[in-house]
């Protein structure tokens, strides 16, 4: 289900409604429980929050002209995806996280190196998602990210 949108607005419009009301919900708990500095855009047709160029200029190392990618939503064909690139470089925050998914959700987790399936729209913990989005700062992700790059 690949969606060409020019903004969050844009792109959850053009959803189906039942999608909508889990995007806009999913918008929210992140909106609401990111830290300070990262930025709400559009990147690779997906709703994303990103470290800004004017607080880390070197940019995405794949494409520096892109801001730095933290986390992103996005609706698929069979599931709705959030895709949270702390969780890939951070193993103590994806171990937190695993444990925690369990007393939060009834069904499996459904995970890839930094995506978050969720096939079942009813079944989305969001309430972890919020603690998930507030365990890293601006700060703490550009150092993960370059400690990272140098490996």
């Amino acid at each position: 289900m690949k969606i060409i949108a020019t903004s969050p607005k844009n792109y959850i419009d053009q959803l189906p409604i039942d999608r909508q009301v889990v995007i806009k919900k999913l918008r929210n708990v992140i909106k609401t429980n990111i830290p300070t500095g990262f930025s709400e855009t559009m990147l690779y047709d997906m709703i994303s929050y990103v470290v800004p160029h004017t607080r880390y200029p070197a940019g995405y190392h794949c494409k520096p002209t892109d801001p730095l990618p933290f986390i992103s939503i996005a609706s698929q064909k069979n599931f709705i995806a959030l895709y949270h690139m702390g969780i890939y470089a951070d193993s103590k925050l994806l171990s937190w996280f695993v444990d925690e998914y369990l007393k939060h959700a009834h069904k499996k987790l459904d995970m890839g190196k930094s995506c978050i399936r969720f096939k079942y729209l009813d079944d989305i913990p969001y309430e972890l998602i919020g603690q998930l989005v507030q365990k890293m700062s601006v700060q703490e992700w550009v150092r993960l990210y370059e400690q990272t790059l140098k490996k």
